[in-house]
C-alpha cells in the first residue's frame, strides 16, 4: 500500500508559526513521525509540502493510478480551494482531510471545507497524532490492515 501524504500552506513553518494554535514541532518533527508509522505498518508512504496551490493539485493528478489513499491538510486552502476539491474528485483516491487545530472551534471562515465533501474521513484538532490516526485508518480501511 502507498499512501500520499500532502500539506498546504505554511506547514513548513510548524514550531515557528502561531505555536499556541499549532504547537512548538517542526514539520521535520512531523514527517519523523509519520514514517516511522509506515515503517511500523509495512507500508510505502510519500510526503509532499508546498505553497503553491497548482503543485498541490498537481501532486493529487499524479497520484492516479500510484497511490491507494492520500492524507492532506490542505491548509488556508481548505476554504478556499475548489481546485483541491475538483483535483481529489478526479483522481478517485480515498482521502482523508487532517488539520492540526480544529477549524470549526476557530474563526468562521475556517469553519468552511471544499475539499470536505470529496473525503472519506475528516480528522480535526489532534494535533500531528491526527496524520497517524488517518494513516492506519486508510491502512485498515482500504489497505486489508
Amino acid at each position: 500500500m502507498k499512501i500520499l501524504v500532502i500539506n498546504g500552506p505554511n506547514i513548513n513553518m510548524l514550531g515557528i508559526r502561531e505555536p499556541e494554535i499549532y504547537g512548538k514541532r517542526t514539520y521535520r518533527e512531523l514527517a519523523d513521525m509519520i514514517m516511522k508509522e509506515a515503517e511500523n505498518l509495512n507500508i510505502e508512504v510519500e510526503l509532499f509540502q508546498s505553497n503553491h496551490e497548482g503543485e498541490l493539485v498537481d501532486k493529487i493528478q499524479n497520484a492516479y493510478g500510484r497511490a491507494s489513499g492520500i492524507v492532506i491538510n490542505p491548509a488556508a486552502y481548505t476554504h478556499t480551494s475548489i481546485a483541491l476539491l475538483d483535483a481529489v474528485k478526479a483522481v478517485g483516491i480515498p482521502t482523508v482531510e487532517v488539520h492540526i487545530s480544529a477549524p470549526d472551534d476557530r474563526e468562521d471562515f475556517r469553519k468552511i471545507s471544499y475539499i470536505r465533501s470529496a473525503c472519506a474521513k475528516t480528522i480535526s484538532g489532534k494535533g500531528f497524532e491526527g496524520y497517524i490516526e488517518a494513516i492506519r485508518w486508510l491502512f485498515e480501511t482500504y489497505g486489508g490492515g
